[in-house]
């Protein structure tokens, strides 16, 4: 990749317009007549759409229209020196250099690193003065090539923006720079929208003022490319942090506690010096604003550093199935209303009936629905969306498992190892496995100390290939046959079970007390994956992952629903006024399937409040299976009775378990004493 920037891109003193519109409108029609581009009107309108957020008019005459654009094909820079110069809201005044950055939507990371260097380089007086000085387009394209790298030109680049001479001394702090005698320690973050530009600029703006400023001032880019995320020592030493950002802080958990300072990324550019008295200033009040611990971080990014291994593990495979609920309640949902309109039998012939028929031309043989045909094609319609979305089950699992271990970059290996297991039969199991395996892998990856120009591919090219490689190759020649034939046991154990009447029992027994044990922690969810995971299998010749997903989501109902029977109803003075509060929610939670409406109950006394729901449980799962109820929806209580058959048998197991779990808390509240030394308080989790 040698031309970035060719001379026919360059326009020199020729007024473009008398606004930024016409400017950019201008630049995107060189691209476009170059080939770069499939639609020149298409470039403007992304690139106007950008500057209509933000103007990208900086200090010293610089203007950078940019933006990502589907109608581009090939990363360009397009040029103009104006005379004069054109308003693109920059504080000092118009524009008289432009460049346009076209970058295509699905950009690779070497254009994005290109661009980004360019973006360092406006950064640099000489840079903008040679590009003043420039006698034709031919010396425009050889300056800017040698600020990129590109070509033979990138001998003659200029230094790094942050960089001094060598000769420079270093900068005197200031008295009020210091804390506690000594130079402020300052880490600071940039972004903006599409990383490219911005980013960058910022950062080196920072950098820069830093150094004159004689603090120790370290800037972590989050760009494009990629980022390198700070060593943990740097930000656990900084004194506050500076946030010029214009979108979400990539693992923000990191500065948690931290004095910050928050601005958009143009004022990184324009008042770098501003920024790092504010912040240091920060760093000396007590009220100032914080990181706060959870702000805009996802499961996979909250820190782990002070866990055991196994409350690690925990963790990992909670934020899986919390990520993985969304294809389960939606698919489910969506399956259980195929059957409402389609009937039972709508699943014989689904996939046929979307294929050959559609609104205008409905099915005319082989209707099920009794709403008739208009019912059977919509019925059809709403089961093969559900169970597209069923199909995902393990895959996301997998996936996510893999994003709490390596973030981003362990998704897709995580994902191909998902999907690798529902190929071998291997089931959730493998799923659990895959997802493991591949974040494990991508995790190592990441921490490989990768040459700077290998650095931008790591995230988006060589973790995704070579993790998909690793951990699916080990399914596929190892791990997936002996995890397939566990399942295979699990299953045939199961059917053996649920072919009798006191095996169902037992079944709906072990369930139940599995979903009330931990609410909504490791050994809940082991359950709750089991059963939705088994819908994918069920039809009407094998109703029994109906029958578990029904004896599984009562059960997880009754212990909120205990706790709010208890303490709103039956025995209101043997809680506190903030228990009864929580009583009054855990009604709806309860309603709603959500069981960890139960959890400020069980951390505050858990040596009583456990037991009882799992006796509760217990009751409730054991009656669901003997009354044969089945959910066809994996999610939602009381709010999906549509999809659950009987509703009496669902009501009364329910109820029993509810009540009995309700008594028998009050009467261990009454007659046992609380221990002193209770357990560690039960973590709340993702929803089930």
């Amino acid at each position: 990749m040698s031309d970035t920037i060719t001379p026919e891109l360059v326009s020199l003193d020729v007024p473009l317009g008398t606004d930024k519109q016409d400017v950019i409108r201008a630049l995107a029609g060189l691209v476009a007549a170059q080939g770069r581009a499939t639609d020149a009107d298409a470039l403007a309108a992304d690139a106007i759409a950008r500057e209509d957020k933000d103007e990208t008019g900086l200090p010293g005459g610089i203007a950078i229209p940019h933006a990502k654009s589907a109608a581009v094909t090939q990363a360009s820079l397009a040029f103009a020196r104006l005379q004069p110069g054109v308003d693109f809201g920059a504080p000092d005044g118009p524009a008289d250099l432009v460049f346009l950055i076209a970058a295509p939507a699905n950009a690779a990371e070497e254009h994005l690193a290109v661009l980004s260097r360019l973006a360092r380089s406006l950064m640099q007086d000489t840079f903008t003065a040679d590009l003043r000085a420039a006698a034709d387009a031919d010396g425009v394209v050889r300056v800017v090539r040698a600020a990129i790298g590109e070509g033979d030109a990138a001998a003659a680049s200029a230094p790094p923006a942050a960089s001094a001479p060598a000769s420079a001394p270093a900068a005197a702090t200031s008295t009020d720079l210091q804390i506690d005698g000594r130079p402020a320690r300052i880490v600071a973050v940039t972004s903006c929208a599409t990383g490219i530009a911005h980013t960058f600029m910022a950062a080196d703006a920072l950098t820069a003022a830093g150094k004159d400023a004689g603090i120790d001032l370290v800037v972590e880019p989050q760009g494009s490319s990629g980022y390198q995320a700070l060593p943990a020592s740097v930000i656990d030493d900084a004194d506050a942090v500076i946030f010029a950002t214009d979108v979400d802080v990539r693992e923000i958990s990191r500065f948690a506690g931290k004095p910050v300072i928050r601005s958009g990324v143009k004022r990184g550019i324009e008042q770098p010096t501003q920024m790092i008295r504010e912040a240091v200033a920060a760093a000396s009040d007590p009220n100032a604003a914080r990181v706060s611990g959870a702000a805009g971080t996802s499961a996979g990014e909250t820190s782990t550093q002070n866990l055991s291994w196994g409350a690690r593990i925990q963790r990992i495979l909670l934020t899986g199935v919390s990520y993985m609920i969304p294809f389960v309640a939606g698919g489910g949902l969506l399956i259980a209303l195929g059957f409402a309109l389609g009937g039972y039998e709508v699943t014989a012939n689904a996939s046929k009936v979307i294929i050959d028929n559609a609104l205008w031309n409905l099915p005319t043989t082989d209707i099920t629905s009794p709403f008739g045909p208009l019912g059977q094609y919509l019925g059809s319609v709403a089961f093969m969306i559900g169970s597209t979305s069923m199909g995902f089950l393990v895959a996301a699992l997998a996936g996510y498992i893999a994003y709490a271990i390596a973030d981003r970059p362990g998704i897709a290996p995580g994902f191909v190892a998902g999907a690798i297991a529902v190929t071998m039969s291997a089931g959730f199991i493998g799923g659990i496995v895959g997802g493991f395996l591949a974040g494990f892998v991508a995790w190592w990856l990441g921490r490989l100390p990768a040459p700077r120009w290998l650095r931008g591919l790591m995230p988006v090219v060589i973790i995704p290939l070579v993790g998909s490689i690793v951990a699916s190759g080990l399914m596929i020649l190892f791990l997936g046959r002996p995890i397939a034939a566990l399942m295979a046991l699990l299953t045939d154990g199961l059917t053996s079970l649920t072919a009798s009447g006191a095996g169902l029992v037992v079944v709906g027994v072990i369930l139940g007390l599995m979903m009330c044990f931990d609410l909504g922690g490791p050994i809940n969810k082991v359950a709750y994956v089991f059963a939705t995971t088994g819908l994918a299998a069920a039809s009407t010749d094998n109703t029994a992952p109906y029958l578990i997903m029904a004896a599984v989501m009562t059960a997880g109902m009754v212990p909120p629903l205990a706790l709010a029977l208890a303490s709103t109803v039956l025995a209101r003075p043997l809680f506190t006024p903030v228990e009864r509060e929580n009583g009054k929610a855990a009604w709806l939670l309860g309603a709603a399937f959500i069981s960890e409406g139960a959890i400020p109950f069980a951390a505050a006394d858990p040596l009583r409040v456990i037991p009882a729901s799992m006796v509760g449980g217990a009751i409730t799962g054991a009656l669901s299976m003997l009354f044969q109820v089945q959910s066809y929806a994996p999610h939602g209580g009381i709010f999906v009775l549509f999809a659950i058959n009987p509703v009496w048998g669902f009501v009364v197991a329910l109820l029993a378990g509810t009540v009995v779990s309700a008594l028998l808390l009050v009467v261990l509240k009454k007659y046992v004493r609380k221990s002193s030394t209770a357990p560690a308080p039960v973590e709340a989790t993702a929803t089930v």
